[in-house]
Parts: C-alpha cells; sequence; structure tokens
C-alpha cells in the first residue's frame, strides 16, 4: 500500500488523453470514476510516484479559483512536476519518441542528469534520477 502526506492533482479536460500519454510514460492506473459532472477523477502510480487527475471535461473551466484566470493561461503555470526514474538516460530514449521535449537530457550544474517534457494539456514535468532533495550537494549551483 502506497500512502502519501501530499497529493497533487492536476485539473485536466480529457481522461482518454491524459491516461494514454501517462501510460505511455509507464505510469498505470491505481482507480477512475468516469467524468460526470464534478465527480470525474484518475490516480496513476509509476514506481511510487502518484498524480491525480480531477475533472475529466468541461467542468474543470467552472472551478471556483481556476476561472478566475485568462483562459489562455498554460495549466501549471510557475509549476514544475518532478518525476525520479531509475534509469534516465534510457527513459529518455523511450519518451523523446512521443513526448514534447522541452529541455534535452543534460547533466545540470547541481550534479544530475535530467530532462524535461510538457504532457498534452501544457503541464511541465522534469524527469530527473533518483536523489536525496535533502542532500545539500544537489543544490542549485
Amino acid at each position: 500500500m502506497t500512502t502519501n502526506d501530499i497529493y497533487l492533482e492536476f485539473h485536466v479536460p480529457d481522461f482518454k488523453v491524459t491516461k494514454d500519454f501517462y501510460i505511455k510514460l509507464g505510469f498505470s492506473v491505481v482507480w477512475e470514476r468516469e467524468p460526470e459532472g464534478w465527480k470525474g477523477y484518475v490516480v496513476m502510480e509509476m514506481n511510487g510516484n502518484v498524480l491525480c487527475f480531477w475533472g475529466g471535461n468541461v467542468e474543470i473551466y467552472t472551478h471556483p479559483y481556476f476561472k478566475r484566470f485568462p483562459k489562455d493561461t498554460p495549466p501549471g503555470f510557475g509549476t514544475e512536476i518532478v518525476l525520479s526514474v531509475a534509469d534516465v538516460a534510457s527513459y529518455y530514449e523511450k519518451v523523446k519518441a512521443f513526448a514534447k521535449i522541452s529541455e534535452p537530457l543534460e547533466l545540470r550544474p547541481w550534479g544530475l542528469k535530467d530532462f524535461r517534457i510538457i504532457d498534452p494539456f501544457g503541464y511541465y514535468l522534469r524527469i530527473s534520477e533518483p536523489h536525496d532533495i535533502r542532500d545539500k550537494r544537489f543544490l542549485v549551483a
């Protein structure tokens, strides 16, 4: 059983597109409730990385908080989703065949290899080597 103290929930207008993309990344559906008004939800997991998706339909645009922003505001503006994978180089070769690469795989100044992609709805994902986030060696140089 996987439990978390924090859950990330992303508002998306289409579960099929979302699931197709994240399944290609290696995620699997933990559970799903088909969209019905405000009640759609999908939980996906890959190697301990858990992502939740709400909506699955146009209801996301009527959310009391998010509807205040211009419609052309990219989803997740100002947010970077970081996923850890064991073999980032092999994973990059797999992912670049279908994902929009924002930044290619490279060794970063803080000593880790990563690459960045954009999901079908504009969310920005960094795919990184596993590391202990508390290790100060990985502070931005």
